[in-house]
């Protein structure tokens, strides 16, 4: 290599150094936007309608809101998620700790759990870039991959929302560098440091893989992207990889097992099993199959009307066009991990956008790997300049723009109805002395982590609604818009409605009306008096405030 070669070297490794800490300055300030606001909406008259905006932030977090609230995390006969997906509660529980029970500290919690996500994605790509270039080169892959999670909005909106999502993501990237850095088949494990070293990978992945159930039992579909990894540690050999993987599963299986047999099977069976039934109400069927696989595609394009179009491009190269991109384990673990969760997608049936999260982080890590190839040079660190490499950096710029600005739309200008709806229906139920201040709502654990009321679910529950009701009591019903018939029929046997108020909150048509009730007793009818030959003076206005009570 000549001087003047080994100078061009260094200053276009120095540029890259340069434009690397700008992208990864910019993400940071948009990491730090997602922590204004937090008590804000969920954007309304957004592209992604979710009904997980009005319940999912208090129910599966219901278990530490409660434990602080009530003393007690677990409400028999109501909803009680926390016996199968136990995680999640267990870490609002630490933070609700120190902070107390809020939703701006569950709601930076899960943003502090993005942020070690794209903490995350910036070693996991860089862990692989060598798999795909020279070392001595130095990637902008990571960093590209880091910025674009920061300014997506679709993760802007669904990152912020205390969720069980964002966890997953964390926690499988988590597993994915584990798997990275596994010992590989003729690594000697002889000195201490290097015994570490080696065994500390397979028994962080041992501990992750059930926590990823227990976080989200849908995380089973990404064990496929995970078992690439340690397929490709193994030297993409057999017998190696059941050497690798056998004590990595039975630390994970006996994990599980521990927690099903000593926690859930004496104590919370039911309600580990209703969570499964409850959430079998929808799923593919013949009939279905081809509405549920076109809308399935289609729906793809919440995670980026410019991200989604550029993901299938990417996979089709590195499948079709540019085979060798899959010598890089990396890539046909995202791939995996893609199909895996579409997989799930499909078979639930149940197309709401915070299911596309999970699939938001390894569209972007391949589009970013895929698109980088088109102007990285293997014999020098400067980039290519042809119209491919063109074209792939412009793709990448404008999406890069048009999704900062989108975010930046809906930090500039948030809305807070449910948040000012919740606190008018706390100041008016603090107010009566005379009824339980307990509510009954289908988003009631939500209220409670707004506003510390204590809530019953009105949907779900292993106890039937009417006999839940009887036991519990509640002095107060919160619904959207109105008053289903079946809540109607296990409230009027023993209450009247009142109507007390009704705030405008939230953008969903079916949803945007949150309306309180007061539940006044039904009074017992008065005993039937005997005939008498004994004339009395019948007092009428007496007889008639008894007639408009039991009407």
């Amino acid at each position: 290599m000549t001087p003047s070669t080994s100078d061009d070297f260094r200053q276009a490794r120095s540029a890259v150094r340069l434009i690397e800490l700008s992208l990864l300055v910019i993400a940071a300030v948009f990491l730090a936007l997602h922590a204004v606001h937090l008590r804000a909406d969920f954007p309304n008259h957004s592209p992604w309608m979710d009904w997980a905006k009005y319940t999912d932030e208090g129910w599966y977090g219901d278990a530490a809101i409660r434990h602080f609230q009530r003393g007690d995390w677990y409400v028999p006969g109501d909803f009680n998620p926390a016996a199968a997906l136990p995680v999640w509660p267990l870490l609002e529980s630490a933070v609700f700790r120190v902070t107390g029970v809020n939703v701006v500290a569950a709601r930076g919690l899960a943003t502090g759990i993005f942020a070690l996500s794209l903490l995350c994605v910036y070693l996991l790509v860089g862990r692989w870039r060598g798999a795909a270039q020279p070392k001595r080169e130095r990637s902008l892959a990571p960093a590209i991959a880091v910025l674009l999670l920061a300014v997506n909005p679709f993760c802007f909106v669904f990152s912020r929302l205390a969720i069980l999502e964002p966890m997953l993501i964390l926690l499988t990237l988590l597993a994915l560098l584990a798997a990275s850095y596994l010992p590989e088949p003729n690594d000697e494990v002889s000195s201490r440091p290097t015994w570490l070293r080696k065994t500390f990978p397979v028994v962080a992945l041992g501990f992750l893989l059930p926590l990823m159930v227990l976080t989200k039992t849908t995380a089973i579909f990404l064990f496929p992207s995970i078992a690439w990894l340690l397929f490709a540690r193994s030297g993409y050999r057999f017998r190696p990889v059941l050497r690798l993987g056998t004590p990595i599963f039975l630390l994970a299986g006996l994990i599980w097992a521990a927690y099903y047999g000593v926690v859930v099977r004496p104590h919370f069976l039911e309600d580990y099993r209703y969570l499964f039934s409850a959430n079998a109400y929808t799923g593919i069927t013949t009939q279905n199959l081809f509405e549920v696989l076109r809308d399935s595609f289609v729906d793809g394009m919440w995670v980026g009307q410019v991200l989604y179009p550029l993901a299938l491009v990417a996979a089709g190269v590195a499948l079709l066009i540019r085979p060798r991109l899959l010598r890089n384990p990396l890539v046909p673990a995202l791939l995996l991990w893609i199909a895996g969760y579409a997989a799930f997608i499909v078979y639930h049936n149940n197309l709401q956008p915070r299911y596309y999260l999970v699939l938001a982080v390894p569209v972007t890590l391949l589009t970013v790997i895929v698109f980088e190839s088109g102007w990285i040079r293997r014999d020098s660190p400067v980039p290519r300049f042809s119209p491919l490499a063109f074209s792939c950096a412009a793709a990448l710029a404008i999406m890069a723009i048009a999704d900062a600005r989108q975010v930046i739309g809906y930090v500039l200008h948030p809305e807070y109805t449910f948040a000012s709806a919740a606190d008018r229906i706390r100041e008016i139920v603090d107010s009566d002395h005379a009824h339980n201040p307990l509510v009954l709502s289908i988003s009631g654990s939500d209220l409670s982590l707004m506003t510390g009321l204590p809530s019953i679910c009105d949907d779900f529950g292993t106890m039937d609604l009417d006999a839940r009701v009887k036991v519990y009591r509640p002095g107060w019903y919160v619904a959207w818009n109105q008053v289903d018939d079946d809540k109607m029929d296990a409230l009027t046997s023993l209450y009247n409605l009142r109507r007390v108020a009704s705030f405008p909150a939230m953008d969903d048509p079916e949803r945007n009306l949150l309306i309180l009730y007061r539940l006044d007793p039904v009074q017992a009818a008065p005993p039937r008096r005997r005939r008498s030959t004994r004339l009395v003076q019948a007092d009428f206005s007496h007889q008639g405030s008894r007639n408009e009570v039991s009407r």
